[in-house]
């Protein structure tokens, strides 16, 4: 009876670690998603509304931003390179990465959607 004993608890153990290690491994779709916001590959969507390429600014009405928990607006951000922002103009629908730092919002990647 001993043995049947121990028997069940191990299957039970073994159970619960492969349940575990199911829940605790990404799926391959969740870690290509943070794959490509570590690439910096635009991840939102909005219009630009106004640039400043001698202030590096540029104004976008956007779309929800989900890694910065934020819903849509139209708001100013810096670039994060300035050099992002030639080739644009107002009116341009575009693609962005959008992070803060220091209390501070930036786009650290943009292009023209299609």
């Amino acid at each position: 009876m001993k043995a049947v004993h121990t028997l069940v608890i191990a299957a039970s153990l073994l159970a619960s670690a492969g349940a575990f290690a199911q829940q605790a491994a990404p799926s391959a779709d969740h870690a290509g998603h943070h794959a490509e916001q570590a690439a910096g590959k635009p991840q939102s969507e909005g219009e630009v509304r106004k640039i400043d390429l001698a202030l590096g600014k540029i104004t976008l009405r956007h779309g929800p931003l989900a890694n910065l928990d934020m819903p849509a607006m139209t708001m100013v951000f810096t670039a994060s390179d300035p050099k992002l922002l030639e080739g644009l103009k107002e009116g341009d629908k575009v693609r962005f990465t959008a992070d803060k730092k220091d209390g501070a919002y930036f786009v650290s990647a943009i292009e023209r959607a299609e």
